[in-house]
C-alpha cells in the first residue's frame, strides 16, 4: 500500500533474526505483499527494560526499501508479508 502524499509504503514483518557478527543485536525484516522490496531494521538489545515493540507492519519511505532480487526469498516474502497482513493489524506487537 503506497500513499502518494507521503510516499510512505506498507510493509510487513517477515524475518526476525540474531546477528552472528554481533552480540545483542537483532535484525528485522519487513517486506511487501508482493515480496518484491525490503526494508532492514537493525535493533540492538541494551537491556531487559529497554522496551521497544515489534509490531506487524511499518510504513518507511519508498527510498528506504531495497529490491529482493532473488526469486525463491521474493516468493518466501511475499508469503509471510500477506499472511501477516491477513491476521494482524499493522500495529499488533510481534
Amino acid at each position: 500500500m503506497a500513499s502518494a502524499a507521503t510516499d510512505t509504503v506498507r510493509v510487513w514483518l517477515v524475518e526476525r533474526t540474531y546477528s552472528d557478527d554481533e552480540q545483542n543485536l537483532i535484525i528485522l525484516t519487513y517486506a511487501t505483499t508482493d515480496g518484491e522490496r525490503y526494508f532492514r531494521k537493525e535493533r540492538a538489545l541494551t537491556s531487559f527494560t529497554d522496551v521497544r515493540d515489534t509490531t506487524a507492519g511499518v510504513d518507511v519511505e519508498s527510498d528506504n526499501l531495497g529490491a529482493v532480487d532473488d526469486p525463491e526469498l521474493r516468493e518466501q516474502y511475499a508469503a509471510e508479508a500477506r499472511r501477516m497482513a491477513e491476521v494482524h493489524d499493522p500495529d499488533d506487537v510481534i
